[in-house]
């Protein structure tokens, strides 16, 4: 990988980075509103939006919309809130990124207090001069009623919002962690 050299390409690569950490902060609270014309405006016009466990799989804006629909349906208040942020710059296709996020979120789900811990595996692209999505998969550490939490966090059961209890998408699924275990 090769890195800028001109204070001028240092300082777009900069504006990028945190042009894409707004865009996840953006997401958060564009969710938590039920704004969905924001949420809208966050995808490319081809962005996808999608779950590990295959649950939701959207492709297109107007999809992924209407799933955010389907999704809000379930959903009482929620608190999404974001924390830890890689971002990898494309050098060699400007205007394409990758990044993982860890977050959380409190949640109210078909009226159970619910948290959750996850992350997004994303792909950002510039699109109309704008960084969005477009591509957002969503893992889960664990998904629990909060009167649960004490007792599902030591299983591989942890994702719980559901009828029935279902193994969480990682760390168990990871290459490292069965490394680490293994040995």
């Amino acid at each position: 990988m090769t890195h800028p050299k001109s204070l001028e390409e240092r300082i777009a690569r900069l504006e990028d980075l945190e042009a894409i950490r707004a865009l996840v902060a953006r997401y958060g609270f564009a969710i938590d509103d039920r704004d969905l014309a924001a949420v809208g405006a966050l995808f490319t016009q081809d962005g996808r939006f999608r779950s590990r466990d295959g649950v939701m799989d959207a492709n297109g804006r107007p999809a992924v919309l209407a799933q955010f629909e389907g999704r809000f349906a379930a959903l009482g208040p929620t608190n999404h809130f974001s924390h830890d942020h890689v971002i990898w710059l494309d050098d060699a296709a400007p205007g394409r990124a990758r990044g993982l996020v860890s977050s959380h979120a409190e949640v109210v789900r078909n009226g159970r207090p619910m948290v959750v811990a996850l992350r997004y595996e994303d792909e950002y692209r510039r699109e109309d001069g704008t960084w969005r999505f477009a591509d957002r998969l969503l893992s889960f550490l664990y998904y629990v009623d909060v009167r649960e939490y004490a007792d599902a966090i030591r299983t591989p059961l942890r994702m719980r919002a559901y009828e029935t209890p279902a193994p969480a998408d990682y760390p168990e699924s990871l290459d490292t962690w069965r490394r680490y275990h293994a040995g």
